[in-house]
């Protein structure tokens, strides 16, 4: 067996492997032998069919596959002992002059593959890296808004005569023609429609002032700025129908809803934080503050991890092979049109090189990525979760339990290693660089984030 490479460029090679019949022979010979002991032809009796009436009738197949299995092991050991760090996986090259081989056991075999080779790149972190860090402070709109949440919960119920700001209208909703008449077998639902989630200002206007048994046309999808998830859940729809819909509804209001906030006195402080612990307004606010900034500082910490990502892209440059990745992408799937891989290769290609610098960073570093920070981690993700549905702790004997069922699977147990590695990465960077910290107000740390996604 013969096996060599030649270099295409720095990104690309051919990798060709020619196979005689002394190659492949003993392989064949020994899958035809294990298939006449399992084979089950009538005229024979189990295990004592000849090897040479299986070869007869099963030889080429045979030949076939244990050609391809010779293939992969011969492939993938080769990449392995020449230490070539290759993108995908090697895709067979189509030659328009290629051979026809008779597969009759006596043929001499050349394959060639096409390899996508990663790029050489350095990529170094210093002091001299300054990359900026968000301290995010309770400004006065985010503390006073996050306070009336908190009152309302602690609050009563009432029902006003007349509808005003931050109301809820318990409201029947049945869909309306473009004539404006009511769409027969449309849709209907009973909902409460809150006014402090109307985005257009016009639409909130025109729902304050109203009593029981006024009816009014809603527009929906301006309401709730084509939001199709608040759509879809005011009208117990799918999101799909609801981002598609066009339709104005009629709202009619069976009843005004109000929340009145609860009274910063003693009872109430108590009821949050435990007898005697706040009992002035001035420690209630502050408290509050500093649970605002607790949580804002988790939403500081993805900001940062951000910032390092993009810092860390933009630092580095080099090439990707990339139409060879382009043909591995289709041939990976068939049903991936031309234009969705246009769409779709740029955000790959983004989250391949960040894939190779963060090898990069764990290799040159010796960043280790131990079983039990997996097990770890996987278990504060679990924990996380049933949080969002209980405020009780799950015991931790069962949340164990739990995450060894959830590493079970490969996907999940890959998926936690991706996280820990970049979480590794991150923290590495952000030892090695210089962190310009910035105070910023939590509202305007949103039209921050809000703008860099768009």
């Amino acid at each position: 067996m013969n096996i060599s490479q030649e270099k295409v460029d720095n990104l690309n090679a051919v990798v060709k492997i020619n196979i005689n019949p002394e190659d492949y022979t003993p392989r064949v010979e020994k899958a035809i032998k294990d298939h006449a002991k399992k084979a089950k032809i009538p005229g024979f009796r189990p295990g004592m069919v000849p090897p040479s009436h299986i070869k007869r009738m099963y030889g080429k197949s045979i030949l076939v596959d244990e050609i391809n299995n010779l293939l992969s092991d011969t492939l993938n050991r080769y990449l392995e002992d020449e230490k070539l760090e290759v993108l995908g996986q090697p895709l067979p090259k189509l030659d328009d002059d290629k051979k026809e081989y008779n597969w009759d056991f006596a043929d001499n075999f050349e394959f060639n593959y096409e390899v996508g080779l990663a790029p050489a790149f350095d990529i170094k972190f210093s002091t001299d890296d300054k990359i900026t860090r968000y301290v995010i402070k309770a400004d006065e709109e985010t503390l006073a808004s996050r306070i009336k949440n908190i009152r309302r919960s602690y609050g009563k119920m009432t029902n006003p005569d007349v509808s005003a700001d931050d109301d809820v209208l318990y409201s029947e909703l049945v869909q309306l023609s473009p004539d404006g008449s009511v769409f027969e077998d449309g849709i209907t639902n009973t909902a409460s429609v809150r006014l402090d989630q109307i985005k257009d200002a016009a639409i909130k206007a025109s729902l304050i002032g109203l009593k029981k048994g006024d009816v009014v046309t809603l527009d929906v999808q301006k309401a709730f700025d084509n939001d199709e998830a608040k759509v879809a859940g005011l009208l117990k729809i799918d999101e799909d129908t609801a981002a598609d819909l066009k339709s104005n509804f009629q709202l009619t209001v069976k009843n005004v809803n109000r929340l009145e906030e609860g009274d910063l006195n003693q009872e109430f402080f108590d009821k949050l934080f435990g007898e005697g612990v706040v009992t002035t307004e001035e420690e209630f606010r502050n408290k509050i503050r500093e649970e605002i900034e607790f949580m804002m500082a988790q939403d500081a910490e993805r900001k940062l991890q951000d910032e390092i990502y993009h810092y860390s892209l933009d630092k580095v440059h080099f090439e990707l092979p990339d139409e060879f990745l382009k043909r591995w992408l289709k041939a990976n799937n068939e049903k991936l049109s031309d234009q969705e891989l246009v769409d779709s290769y740029g955000k790959f290609a983004t989250d391949l090189k960040w894939t190779l610098i963060e090898n990069k960073v764990i290799k040159e570093n010796g960043i280790k990525l131990g079983n039990d920070e997996v097990f770890a981690l996987a278990k504060q993700r679990l924990a996380e979760q049933f949080q969002m549905y209980s405020p009780q702790p799950i015991e931790e004997e069962q949340l164990a339990q739990y995450t060894v069922q959830y590493l079970q699977s490969k996907e999940n147990a890959y998926k936690i290693s991706e996280e820990l590695k970049a979480l590794k990465v991150f923290d590495f960077v952000k030892h090695a660089v210089t962190l310009v910290d910035k105070e910023i107000s939590f509202t305007d740390f949103q039209k921050l984030v809000a703008e860099h996604k768009h």
